[in-house]
């Protein structure tokens, strides 16, 4: 039963960080061998019971919860910094040439092996990732998040239209080859597949219906797609699906809205949308990095607030310009202060930092499984060093509040301060 002292961080049901400067972690095996966190609180409250126990300390060290990225996009590691002039264009000169190369298994696993390292280097602990339209890729990527016990969620991408030559799938195929994936993964270990549309305009009605088929008749597997991110690609899709009353409302017209729904964006927005995701329990992967790469606009966040649907942080690599969450958190709240197009607001760090921990798995309907350190929460932990550059710690030692240590780390931190990502007890070091 491993137990650890150092500083602990947390959150509680209504998203408010709680911080034990002197802390306690005490984790050990569920009846299936997983690891769970036992105890987290105050040192000097629960020792008592742990008194047997060896400890394992971390002076000037800071425990968290893994973070989780909502909405990334395994093959496009290598296409992350590349130079374009919008959405569309990127799509086309960059991400579609590269991913014609995941049709070779031996190419999908050299780059799953590095995607899911650079996860892990940076702290993530639970993704929802995109793979390509060839099942050797999910089958790649799925193996070695296995191999890695991490927690991870893809799927096979639907697109047989308006798509180039060796990433367009065909339609019957693509619904069959799906199917097979989900049979063959989802809920093995900690894996979970997703029903992927790689967005609207990429699919036809059949394989939308198709897709829809899929999702009534496997209700536990999650859907993703993109959705309202460029004004182009919104226009497009209202030219595609003129019968439907918004790009959202296309995929609720084809059954894709539902709990365990997760769409990406979600910028250009009426109320009437926000109701849809709020009615239907589908959620939004907000992403920040992304969306000022691209130059696609501005997640509302007053406005889901206001009518009441659930988002989470995603990094969105590669249109997303880095896997670190830090980086993400500072983009989300460049986001939220801009004012100009929407009402403008200042996100607090807490909520920063749940919304890429705690408030992302509730978004993917995980909570109280990953993203906190709550009696009874998966055991996937970071041990954070907050001195971990010279700037950083002479900004952290100032600190005279939790808000100030967490936005600290926020503005200034990096993969340096990832000392260790911890996943049921196998240590992953970054500087290993």
């Amino acid at each position: 039963m491993p137990v650890y002292r150092s500083a602990l961080l947390r959150f509680a049901e209504d998203g408010t960080a709680l911080y034990d400067q002197d802390g306690l972690l005490a984790t050990g095996p569920d009846a299936q061998g997983r690891q769970r966190v036992l105890a987290a609180g105050a040192w000097n409250t629960l020792a008592p019971h742990y008194a047997d126990q060896p400890v394992t300390h971390l002076p000037g060290r800071i425990l968290a919860p893994g973070f989780v990225d909502m909405h990334i996009h395994f093959p496009q590691t290598d296409v992350i910094g590349s130079p374009a002039d919008g959405l569309l264009p990127w799509l086309e000169n960059y991400t579609f040439p590269h991913e014609t190369r995941f049709v070779a298994p031996e190419y999908s696993e050299q780059v799953a092996e590095f995607f899911i390292a650079e996860l892990l280097r940076h702290g993530v602990t639970t993704a929802l990732a995109f793979s390509t339209s060839h099942p050797a890729s999910v089958d790649a990527l799925f193996t070695e998040a296995r191999r890695q016990q991490m927690r991870l969620i893809t799927g096979k991408v639907l697109q047989d239209r308006h798509s180039p030559d060796g990433v367009r799938d065909d339609t019957e195929q693509s619904l069959i080859d799906t199917e097979a994936l989900i049979q063959r993964w989802h809920g093995v270990d900690r894996l979970g597949y997703a029903i992927t549309p790689r967005f609207a305009p990429t699919s036809t009605h059949e394989q939308l219906r198709g897709a829809g088929e899929l999702a009534a008749r496997y209700s536990d597997v999650w859907i993703q797609s993109h959705v309202a991110e460029n004004l182009d690609e919104i226009r497009w899709a209202r030219e595609l699906f003129p019968a439907s009353r918004s790009y959202l409302g296309v995929y609720d017209d084809f059954g894709l809205m539902r709990e365990r729904a997760v769409y990406a964006h979600c910028i250009h927005f009426d109320d009437d949308d926000r109701a849809l995701m709020r009615d239907t329990g589908a959620v939004a992967a907000v992403s920040p990095t992304s969306n000022l790469f691209l130059g696609s606009g501005f997640f509302d966040y007053a406005s889901a607030d206001r009518v009441g649907f659930r988002y989470g942080l995603a990094s969105d690599v590669g249109g997303g310009t880095s896997f670190s969450p830090f980086h993400t958190m500072m983009a989300a709240y460049y986001v939220g202060r801009e004012g100009q197009t929407k009402p403008g607001l200042s996100l607090s760090p807490q909520q920063l930092w749940w919304q890429h921990t705690a408030g992302a798995a509730r978004a993917l309907g995980l909570a109280g499984v990953v993203g906190n350190l709550q009696p009874g929460c998966e055991a996937d932990f970071l041990v954070l060093n907050p001195e971990a550059t010279p700037l950083l710690a002479r900004k952290t030692r100032q600190a005279q509040s939790l808000d100030e240590l967490l936005f600290a780390l926020i503005v200034l931190g990096d993969d340096r301060v990832i000392e260790q990502t911890v996943i049921s007890q196998a240590k992953y070091a970054p500087s290993a």
